[in-house]
């Protein structure tokens, strides 16, 4: 025996038990201008008494689904987190909601999940992963307004907020050399190039230069592994096993530090690591990692800010870069004599 569903309440269901008009609903529903603060309160205890739920579809044919997409290319990166939490306070006291679409499992380009948010409609979207093909990322912004992370490049079509990649990683060398390091390797991901204008290309190139700068371009090595702690701890491990001359290490990114942490501590060899980012777990005693600090939060409140600006009529493309902070801690002492 079937059980039949109750029906959904509809908008003409709202109107009704709020006394108003259909017309005055679909105002309520999309912010409009003019609608008065008793009329809102009214249409708000109707939609609640009624438990009613505009359909998404509906409300992108009026223009608006009051939804915005961010992508974000690893979960476990705790730095995204960050962003997310800022994002996600930045539009507290907004009609709008935030949808979070993980990219593909083992890609970091992040294409199919920007489309994926662009098909479900969102009024705008913040992509994290750099990499996106610059020919979909301007497909893409053609369609809905886009704010890039990470881009060191520019583009009339979309916003950008990013670090200072430069000067972070400038800070983390100069730190390390500073130390007395002249064996410095840096730990990054398989596909960064030096010459790319994303994250980890700007840090490898910054590295590069340092070494070359300091006289020890010759002592220059690139240690690449896969997305993760894991992975990097394993790479770190069989270098250190081999008997690497190594005595410090620059990861592009604390979940990599972590793993060079952890690999150093197991083979009870001293290795000074800096790492890039600072997510919380930096700051724990028991780590202490020495790392560059980017402002998470602020960057992906103004990711959001930019979307509204978009939503209010601004045409002309913002690009902002955000100021960051080597935090010196622990993990990164002096080379042994």
């Amino acid at each position: 025996m079937s059980v039949e569903r109750p029906r959904a309440a509809t908008i003409e269901d709202v109107a009704q038990v709020a006394g108003v008009s259909r017309a005055a609903v679909s105002k309520v529903l999309r912010d409009a201008y003019g609608v008065s603060d008793a009329m809102r309160e009214r249409v708000t205890a109707a939609m609640t008494q009624l438990n009613y739920r505009p359909r998404i579809a509906a409300r992108a044919m009026r223009g608006r689904t009051y939804t915005l997409g961010i992508e974000l290319p690893d979960l476990a990166n705790h730095f995204f987190a960050r962003i997310a939490r800022g994002a996600t306070g930045a539009l507290e006291g907004t009609p709008y909601q935030l949808i979070i679409a993980p990219a593909e499992a083992g890609s970091r380009e992040g294409l199919r999940a920007l489309e994926a948010l662009v098909d479900r409609q969102v009024d705008g979207v913040i992509a994290v992963s750099p990499r996106v093909d610059e020919a979909g990322l301007e497909r893409i912004s053609a369609s809905v307004p886009v704010v890039m992370f990470g881009r060191h490049d520019t583009s009339d079509r979309y916003d950008v907020v990013a670090g200072d990649d430069a000067s972070g990683a400038k800070a983390a060398m100069r730190h390390l050399l500073g130390l007395g390091h002249r064996h410095i390797a840096h730990l990054t991901l398989q596909e960064s190039g030096a010459h790319e204008p994303f994250p980890h290309g700007v840090r490898l190139h910054q590295y590069e230069e340092a070494m070359a700068a300091a006289g020890l371009g010759g002592n220059a090595v690139v240690w690449r592994t896969d997305e993760g702690e894991n992975p990097s701890y394993g790479v770190v491990r069989r270098m250190l096993e081999a008997g690497t001359p190594v005595t410090a290490v620059f990861a592009a990114h604390d979940e990599l530090a972590f793993g060079a942490m952890r690999a150093a501590a197991e083979a009870g060899v001293p290795l000074a690591v800096v790492g890039y980012d600072d997510v919380p777990m930096a700051s724990h005693p028991a780590l202490g990692l020495t790392t560059v600090h980017q402002p998470g939060e602020a960057m992906g409140a103004r990711a959001v800010q930019m979307l509204l600006e978009r939503f209010a009529g601004r045409t002309e493309p913002a690009r902002e870069i955000f100021e960051v902070e080597l935090k010196v801690r622990t993990s990164a002492g002096a080379p042994p004599e």
